[in-house]
């Protein structure tokens, strides 16, 4: 499993969200902190849930990072989070 779908997962799991989409950015970062030749470093995440009704836009990327801690620790460098509840 790469690291793409270890992120979907740990979301799609964590928070059952109605839409979910995990962008690999890692190639429009070549040259810049924290790139790597393989990969896999720079992510964007859009993603709608439930569980994010009621809460400010910090407590919301707080919920993500912190389910995404151990892929963070691992080697993604950065991640780029849009996150709302269903309208």
């Amino acid at each position: 499993m790469n690291t793409k779908e270890r992120i979907t997962a740990a979301l799609a799991s964590a928070l059952s969200p109605q839409t979910l989409d995990v962008i690999d950015e890692s190639h429009l970062h070549k040259g810049h902190a924290g790139h790597r030749e393989e990969g896999e470093t720079h992510f964007r995440v859009k993603i709608t849930a439930e569980a994010f009704r009621g809460k400010s836009r910090v407590d919301i990327h707080r919920m993500v990072n912190s389910i995404l801690a151990d892929e963070l620790a691992a080697g993604v460098h950065a991640l780029a989070i849009q996150a709302k509840a269903p309208e």
